[in-house]
């Protein structure tokens, strides 16, 4: 009987342990971080404080620690599965607009600053981080070169659903990834992710020859 009550003791010793490691593994926010964000911004114009605020992606992402641990692992593919489940199709399902505007909207950075009005049309800012028209001589490399990605990958259906998903929620496919999530938080409207589309695909576009 003794040695019973001393195995049952020892169980829920571990199972306590386990619990307290696994809320401890969590991706919390540090109060002092917090407060110090709120007192050292204000809001002013469409740059609202409501932009502090990390959503569970952006908790999770800041917490290098617990994204290599098993349970982080879980929670990122479950975020990931959950944003894509989100993202709607193209409205009339058509995915491809007028390249030529779409090259405006990647050389585009304006939008959603502080000195902006609500009015402002927002730019994708795309060449910020990729290299898309070889012509073009001035350009980010923190993404990956988009030359000829129409011309290397086809339009088929699951490549315009994919590139459409990648642009309208980045994050769907790697939670951490630093490419804004466009139509997720309405940074660009469908007609202009649709010309972005199609200055990637369209093979008429300087992109793809």
């Amino acid at each position: 009987m003794k040695l019973f009550f001393q195995t049952v003791l020892t169980l829920l010793t571990l199972f306590s342990g386990f619990n307290q490691v696994s809320l401890a593994a969590e991706p919390k926010v540090d109060p002092k971080v917090q407060q110090m964000m709120q007192n050292s911004f204000v809001a002013a114009g469409v740059a609202d404080l409501g932009r502090l605020t990390q959503d569970s992606i952006q908790l999770l992402c800041s917490d290098a620690s617990y994204q290599n641990t098993k349970a982080g692992k879980a929670k990122i593919e479950l975020l990931q599965k959950e944003a894509l489940a989100k993202i709607p199709k193209p409205e009339g399902g058509v995915y491809l607009g007028d390249w030529k505007k779409g090259e405006l909207i990647a050389q585009s950075g304006r939008g959603a600053t502080f000195t902006d009005a609500p009015n402002t049309v927002n730019g994708g800012g795309c060449y910020n981080c990729h290299q898309i028209d070889p012509k073009e001589i001035s350009h980010g490399t923190m993404g990956p070169s988009l030359t000829a990605y129409g011309k290397t990958r086809g339009n088929t259906g699951p490549i315009l659903e994919y590139t459409w998903n990648r642009i309208y929620n980045s994050k769907a496919y790697n939670a951490c990834s630093n490419m804004p999530r466009f139509g997720h938080f309405n940074l660009l409207t469908q007609d202009q992710m649709k010309d972005l589309m199609a200055l990637l695909l369209d093979p008429s576009s300087p992109v793809n020859q």
